[in-house]
C-alpha cells in the first residue's frame, strides 16, 4: 500500500474527505503524517481523531525555510512518503521540498487554473463576473499555483452567487476530485492534462 503525508493550514475539510475515501475503501492508501504550519487548525484534531501522527510547527520558531523544510524532508523519507498532498497550506513550498520530493507534490486549488491564482480564488471569480470556475488539481511547482495540471472540473456560477454558496459548491467537487486524482496517480493511471490530451 501507499504512503501519502497531507500538508494542511486550517480546517482540513479536504484532508476529512481523504479520510474518508480510505474508510469507504474508495482511496486505498495510508497516511502516514500531517504537516500543519497552524498549532490551532482544526485539521490537527481531525489526525488525532483518525490515528494519524502530526509535525506541528510555527514558521517563526526555525531560522530559515530551509531548515523546517529539512525537517520536514527527514519525517517525510522516514515514512517512505510515495506523495506529498497540499489540502490548504498556505504556505510555498520552497526549493528543499521542492528538490527531495520533485514530481511528488500535488495541491487542489479553487479555480480553473491559470484563472485566479493565489489566495481567495472564489472572491477573484465573482468579482470577475465569470459564469463558471472550478477546481484544479496540480504538480506543484516554485511559483503560485502555476504547476502542471493534472485534473480539472468546473462549477457553474449562477446569478446572484455569494461566496459561501460558490464555497459550498467548489468543497462538494473537491472532496470527490482530490481523492479520485490521489488514487489514479498512485496506480500509474494519471500524469497531466498535457500528456492526457497527447495520449489521445
Amino acid at each position: 500500500m501507499k504512503n501519502i503525508a497531507v500538508f494542511a493550514s486550517g480546517s482540513g475539510s479536504n484532508f476529512g474527505a481523504i479520510l474518508e475515501a480510505i474508510q469507504c475503501g474508495e482511496l486505498e492508501v495510508k497516511v502516514q503524517l500531517l504537516v500543519c504550519d497552524q498549532p490551532s487548525a482544526y485539521a490537527i484534531q481531525r489526525a488525532e481523531e483518525a490515528g494519524v501522527p502530526t509535525f506541528v510547527f510555527r514558521a517563526k520558531d526555525y531560522s530559515s525555510k530551509e531548515e523546517y523544510e529539512q525537517k520536514i524532508c527527514a519525517l517525510l523519507t522516514e515514512k517512505n512518503i510515495d506523495l506529498v498532498v497540499l489540502a490548504g497550506y498556505m504556505r510555498l513550498i520552497g526549493p528543499t521540498l521542492l528538490t527531495d520530493f520533485e514530481g511528488k507534490i500535488i495541491n487542489i486549488h479553487p479555480s480553473m487554473l491559470p484563472a485566479f491564482p493565489g489566495k481567495d480564488a472564489i472572491g477573484q471569480a465573482l468579482a470577475a463576473n465569470v459564469k463558471e470556475s472550478g477546481v484544479t488539481v496540480h504538480y506543484v511547482d516554485a511559483g503560485m499555483d502555476t504547476g502542471p495540471i493534472i485534473a480539472q472540473q468546473s462549477v457553474i456560477v449562477d446569478e446572484g452567487e455569494t461566496k459561501e454558496s460558490l464555497q459550498k459548491k467548489i468543497h462538494e467537487v473537491e472532496h470527490k476530485l482530490y481523492p479520485s486524482v490521489i488514487s489514479q496517480l498512485l496506480k500509474g493511471e494519471r500524469r497531466t492534462e498535457s500528456e492526457k490530451t497527447s495520449i489521445n
